[in-house]
């Protein structure tokens, strides 16, 4: 008996079956959900490292720096002075009267022996005509004492010769005795008589040579700086004379007086150059040459200095006695040699950026403050005490052993070290900016 084949299933009701079915599980590296959060870690990280990548290069501190020459170094004096003429000569009057005349003024040249004031000769023209009369008195005088002189010698030496003759026994002892005590006081008189008349004529000598000084001569050849006399003032001369003019006996050639302190005097010298300005003429400077420097000090407000002169060409007689400047006296000057900026020796690197360790928990936390405090121990010293300065390489601070030398105030000579021209010297370091 055949056997029929069972009749085949209806299409709709297959698909309803393929559809109420459970569908078949999906390999887990073609999920979606696994991708995208694989991608959103490593966009995590990748922001993370470079959140971090620019908080460090952030937090890194910059350095300003100056290329290392060579070059000349002047060392340099500072002092101020009045400049004053090379000799000051002060006219007075040994004289007391009344000024008759005045023949100069203020600026004017005069030459040796020029009159410059003339003084009422009155009373002295009078004081010689007495000392003529004296001195004639007393020459009569000695005529007199010398004619008595002779008239004694004869009485006594007709004493002497009767003596003789009769053998002594005339005149008496008390006669002779007496005549020759006559001739002694003649002889005294005479001789009285004669230091009269030297006394008459030193008198006279005198009252001539005060009649001369009533003319004021001038002593040398100059220039009149100060006048205070006018015609009909009264001089009175006392112990010291009277002052009536001042004089400068060149002014071609000048003294420039100027104060050095006791710091800078060990570098001051004589013949050592400097130069100077004055207020009159700011833009114009004068050379000048040290021809002393005083040991003996002057103190003004517990401050020390030494007096300095300087010589001043001034030919022109631009510069003017009492005129108030300002000299740079060129101490030392040394040619092409290693110079810094004082600010390199001064400066010190200070701790900056993030501490170092600690790993990525460490670099989020904040950390102390920079210790600014941190300097060298010449960062308040002067320069030429400084043994070390900083240089950059790679980007990083060294320290560089050096040998300072003189300093300008700006500048510093380095005589010795490690250091090399072209070299990279840090003068400052800058605080990071952290960018938010």
């Amino acid at each position: 008996m055949s056997t029929l084949p069972s009749p085949a299933p209806e299409t709709g009701e297959l698909d309803l079956a393929s559809l109420l079915a459970e569908p078949a599980p999906v390999v887990w590296y073609r999920r979606r959900s696994v991708w995208c959060g694989a991608l959103a870690l490593v966009l995590l990280a990748a922001g993370i490292s470079y959140w971090l990548t620019q908080r460090s290069a952030n937090g890194k501190p910059t350095y300003s720096t100056q290329r290392v020459a060579r070059g000349d170094l002047t060392l340099s004096v500072i002092a101020n002075g009045t400049l004053q003429p090379t000799r000051t000569i002060s006219i007075g009057s040994e004289l007391s009267g009344t000024v008759l005349k005045v023949n100069v003024d203020v600026n004017d040249r005069i030459v040796k022996g020029q009159v410059l004031v003339e003084l009422d000769p009155s009373k002295l023209k009078d004081q010689i005509l007495r000392s003529r009369a004296s001195l004639a008195a007393a020459e009569a005088l000695l005529v007199q004492t010398a004619a008595t002189v002779k008239e004694s010698a004869a009485n006594l030496a007709r004493l002497e010769e009767v003596a003789r003759l009769s053998g002594g026994k005339v005149p008496s002892k008390s006669e002779l005795d007496t005549g020759r005590a006559t001739h002694e006081r003649a002889l005294a008189s005479e001789a009285s008589a004669r230091a009269g008349v030297a006394d008459a004529k030193a008198a006279l000598s005198t009252d001539e040579i005060n009649l001369d000084k009533a003319a004021i001569r001038a002593p040398s050849n100059g220039v009149v700086l100060t006048r205070s006399v006018e015609p009909g003032n009264a001089v009175a001369a006392s112990l010291q004379a009277v002052t009536l003019f001042t004089l400068a006996e060149d002014l071609s050639q000048l003294r420039l007086q100027v104060y050095v302190d006791e710091a800078d005097v060990g570098s001051v010298s004589v013949d050592q150059n400097a130069s100077f300005i004055v207020s009159a003429y700011p833009g114009r400077k004068y050379p000048a040459k040290i021809t002393r420097v005083a040991y003996g000090s002057t103190i003004t407000d517990n401050v020390v200095t030494y007096l300095t002169y300087l010589g001043v060409d001034n030919k022109d007689l631009s510069l003017r006695p009492g005129m108030t400047a300002t000299a740079t006296i060129t101490a030392k000057e040394h040619k092409d040699v290693l110079l810094v900026p004082n600010t390199a020796l001064r400066f010190s690197p200070t701790a900056s950026g993030p501490a170092a360790g600690g790993g990525f928990a460490a670099s989020l936390m904040p950390g102390p403050p920079p210790n600014s405090a941190r300097k060298s121990a010449a960062a308040n010293a002067r320069t030429t005490a400084a043994k070390q300065l900083w240089v950059l390489r790679d980007g990083e601070p060294v320290s560089v052993a050096v040998t300072p030398g003189i300093s300008d105030g700006r500048m510093t000579e380095i005589v010795g070290g490690e250091l090399q021209a072209d070299m990279q010297v840090i003068t400052d370091q800058k605080s990071a900016v952290t960018k938010k």
